[in-house]
């Protein structure tokens, strides 16, 4: 290689280098939302499970495993809301709203990630958590498909949890508030199924 060459190599290069320079259009940054703080009240007679419960970070599908707010905008048409975001993969948020709720609620020794030491351990598939403009202000649906295992690690009991919430309008976020009730109905239904189904 001649020396005009190499010297026009160089000039090409810190063309494509200078800081904060760049041939394609900068994109502005994206909102980042995370889902209201849970505040669940621990019913006076219940009595703490002296077990203590992992809960799984849920899996989902290819599109819900993001940090992308997914919307159904009409139709078979899936979509995301452009210049939003959920602070961090929806299963990883949905799991700390889970514990969170269920450490309040105080049914339990002890609500952690499956991370750390367990008796008893919910696995879970996140089936829906998406908008969708049924009608204006758009609807939030929520489906969750629960397991839990014993301390034997067989299945006790599963179930399936359903919710849809309207949000006030069609806001980013008021949609994420309605995502918030949608995870705040949830655990509580959660809850009382765990009342119900946990082996003493």
């Amino acid at each position: 290689m001649n020396m005009h060459a190499l010297r026009n190599g160089f000039l090409l290069s810190a063309l494509f280098t200078l800081s904060g320079c760049s041939i394609l259009p900068e994109k502005a940054p994206s909102t980042l939302y995370r889902l209201p703080a849970t505040t669940m009240q621990s019913d006076p007679a219940t009595i703490t499970q002296p077990e203590r419960l992992g809960i799984a970070t849920p899996e989902a599908g290819h599109l819900l495993s993001s940090n992308r707010i997914v919307v159904f905008p009409e139709g078979n048409v899936v979509n995301v809301y452009e210049g939003a975001r959920w602070h961090e993969d929806a299963p990883d948020m949905l799991q700390a709203q889970l514990i969170a709720g269920l450490q309040q609620q105080e049914l339990f020794a002890n609500v952690s990630s499956d991370r750390l030491p367990h008796d008893l351990l919910l696995l879970s598939e996140l089936r829906h958590f998406q908008s969708e403009y049924d009608t204006s202000p758009p609807s939030v649906n929520l489906q969750l498909d629960v397991q839990l295992l014993g301390a034997d690690q067989q299945p006790v009991a599963s179930t399936s949890f359903a919710i849809r919430e309207r949000a006030t309008s069609t806001g980013i976020p008021d949609v994420v508030s309605a995502f918030g009730s949608d995870t705040d109905r949830l655990t509580e239904q959660l809850a009382s199924w765990l009342i119900t189904n946990a082996p003493n």
